[in-house]
Formats: structure tokens, C-alpha cells, sequence
């Protein structure tokens, strides 16, 4: 009796062993990184300001735009780029030109926006709603405040209060908000970011893109077999500890 529980004793952590050398590998995510080395912060925001992925180095990379509130101004600056899993790149694809975290009287939220829309649109201190021609409230930047009008887009995607408060009181730091009613007038994907020229990713034909989408979901999709697996066998193997 004693050879055979020590024959399962020495399977059971075979098992356990090859187990975890297939268990997924935990990776910080730059977002996170960048989250805690702001730490001393009460308000920022972090914007996916570009992606890609690079062939030479086999790599997925994310670059962001920073905006800090200082007392009387606010600064912006763009990362380097950073190298991420395809796990986030996949997670994130749709989320270009939006904010991906941001700060507000010290409180962290990981809901998508779209730009400025967590803490400077709708707020007195940049701005106020003000009434056109047509009877309906639109949200312009005090002057020192202009730049994040134009770095926004405002000007050709102006943010109507009806919107803003739809946002505000269904989506602000709960779920993603691409738009009015589901509509996807933000992301990756939508006319107010293709606009841009300067990206990357934008510049990208349309069959890199289709090919990096399908490689990224493959890649997850196997990785999530794996953890399927691992979590079955990790069961499996804490039931079998427990028998006679």
C-alpha cells in the first residue's frame, strides 16, 4: 500500500509540475506601470495614442499620450513605444485615440472614453457648455484651455451636452462608451480617428491590419485554451489529493 501512495505522490506532482510550467505568466501591463509611477497625482489621463505591430522584432507595442493636471495649466507628452502582450493589444484594438485610464480626485478608473471626456469636458475649471445657433449646448475650452480643442477635435466632432450626459450617467467609470446609443462615433475604427495622419497604425493597408487581427485572436484564443487546461488539471489534481 505504502509503494502505491508513493507512486501517486510522485505522479500527482509530475503532473502539478508540467501543470505549471504551461500556467500563463503574469506581465504587468505599461498602463498599469504608468498608473503607479503617477501615483503622486491627483488627476491624469492616459490616452492609446498609437499602436502597431512591428514584423522585425515580432512584437505588439502600444504608444500613449499623457495629460497631467498642474495648478494652473495641463501638460501633454507622448511615450516611447511600448512593447505589450497580445492579450492587451487584442483587449485595446478598438480603442485608439481614446482614454484607456484616468484619474479624477484621486480615484482610478480603467473605462474607455474618448478623449477628454473623464476630466475635462463638462468640467468649469477648462470650460463651459455654451448654446449655437440651432438652440442646442456644445462644450468649448476656456482660451488658455484652446489646445485641447484642437488636440480633441472639437472643432469637426464638437461634444453636445445631450451626449455627454448620456455618458455621464450610463457609462463614467463603469463601461466603455464608444457613442451615442451603441453608435461608434470613437475608436480605432470610427471616421474621428481615422482622421488622423500621424499614426502608424492608420497608415497601415488594410490587409496588415486584417492579418494582425486574425494573428492576435489566434494567439489568445490559444493561450486561453491553455489556461483551460491548466485550470482543469489544477482541480483535477487538488480532488485526486484527497482520495484514499
Amino acid at each position: 500500500m505504502k509503494i502505491i501512495k508513493y507512486t501517486f505522490i510522485a505522479i500527482l506532482t509530475l503532473i502539478l509540475v508540467s501543470c505549471g510550467s504551461e500556467s500563463p505568466k503574469f506581465q504587468k501591463s505599461p498602463i498599469d506601470i504608468l498608473i503607479k509611477d503617477m501615483g503622486n497625482l491627483n488627476s491624469f489621463v492616459i490616452i492609446l495614442y498609437d499602436m502597431d505591430y512591428f514584423e522585425d522584432e515580432n512584437s505588439y507595442k502600444h504608444q500613449y499620450q499623457i495629460l497631467k493636471d498642474e495648478i494652473d495649466t495641463v501638460t501633454s507628452e507622448i511615450t516611447p513605444w511600448y512593447v505589450v502582450s497580445d492579450v492587451l493589444f487584442k483587449k485595446h484594438q478598438e480603442d485608439m485615440g481614446m482614454e484607456v485610464a484616468s484619474k479624477k480626485d484621486g480615484i482610478v478608473t480603467k473605462a474607455v472614453s474618448p478623449a477628454g471626456y473623464s476630466n475635462y469636458v463638462g468640467n468649469e475649471k477648462y470650460g463651459n457648455w455654451q448654446r449655437n445657433s440651432s438652440g442646442g449646448s456644445f462644450w468649448a475650452f476656456y482660451g488658455q484651455y484652446m489646445f485641447m480643442s484642437s488636440m480633441f477635435r472639437m472643432s469637426m466632432y464638437p461634444v453636445s451636452r445631450g451626449y455627454y450626459n448620456n455618458y455621464r450617467g450610463s457609462y463614467y467609470g463603469r463601461q466603455s462608451y464608444y457613442g451615442h446609443n451603441g453608435a461608434r462615433t470613437y475608436g480605432t475604427s470610427s471616421t474621428y480617428n481615422k482622421g488622423r495622419t500621424n499614426s502608424r497604425w492608420n497608415n497601415r493597408p488594410s490587409s496588415f491590419k486584417q492579418n494582425v487581427r486574425n494573428r492576435v485572436s489566434q494567439s489568445t484564443a490559444k493561450k486561453s485554451h491553455t489556461r483551460s487546461r491548466y485550470s482543469q488539471s489544477r482541480s483535477r489534481s487538488r480532488s485526486g489529493s484527497y482520495g484514499k
